[in-house]
C-alpha cells in the first residue's frame, strides 16, 4: 500500500510539473486527469471521514496518511479545468467556466480545508479530525452543489 501510494504521488507530481499545454493534448486527457485526481482525493478523504463518523475503526496512522494524500491531491485537479476544457463527457457544469472566479475560490478553500484536515489528523485527536472533516466536507458539498451535475 505504501509503495503504491508513493508511486501514485510521484506519477501525479510528474504530471503536474509538465506544462499544461503539453499535459493535455486533448480535452479527454484533461477530463481523465481531473477525474483521477479527484477520485484519489475522495478515496483518501472518505477513509478519514468514515473514521470520524465511526463507520470505520479509528487508526491514527491510517487517518494521518490518508489525510496527507488527500491534502496533496487537493492541489492537483484544477489544471484540468482550464480554458477550452469544458467539452466532453463529464459531471462538470458549464458554470465552472462561466464563473471561473467563484470556482477557483472553492478550489482554494478546499485546499485550505484539506491542509487543516491533514494537521488535525497528524495530531491523532479524533475530535479535531471530526471538526476538520465536517469543514472539508462542507466545502466539497458547496462546490458540488454549484458546479457538478449529479
Amino acid at each position: 500500500m505504501k509503495k503504491l501510494r508513493t508511486f501514485v504521488l510521484a506519477a501525479v507530481a510528474a504530471c503536474v510539473l509538465a506544462p499544461a499545454s503539453a499535459q493535455f493534448a486533448k480535452v479527454e486527457d484533461a477530463i481523465k486527469y481531473r477525474q483521477s485526481s479527484l477520485f484519489v482525493m475522495q478515496q483518501n478523504f472518505g477513509r478519514v471521514a468514515g473514521m470520524a463518523a465511526g463507520k470505520i475503526p479509528f487508526d491514527a496512522k491510517v487517518a494521518a496518511d490518508s489525510a496527507a494524500v488527500a491534502d496533496f491531491m487537493a492541489k492537483l485537479p484544477w489544471a484540468g479545468f482550464g480554458p477550452g476544457m469544458d467539452k466532453g463527457e463529464s459531471k462538470a457544469k458549464p458554470e465552472i467556466w462561466a464563473n471561473k472566479g467563484k470556482f477557483d475560490d472553492y478550489a482554494n478553500k478546499l485546499q485550505t480545508e484539506m491542509a487543516k484536515l491533514s494537521v488535525a489528523a497528524k495530531s491523532g485527536n479524533l475530535d479535531s479530525i471530526k471538526a476538520a472533516v465536517n469543514a472539508t466536507g462542507g466545502t466539497c458539498k458547496s462546490c458540488h452543489d454549484d458546479f457538478r451535475n449529479k
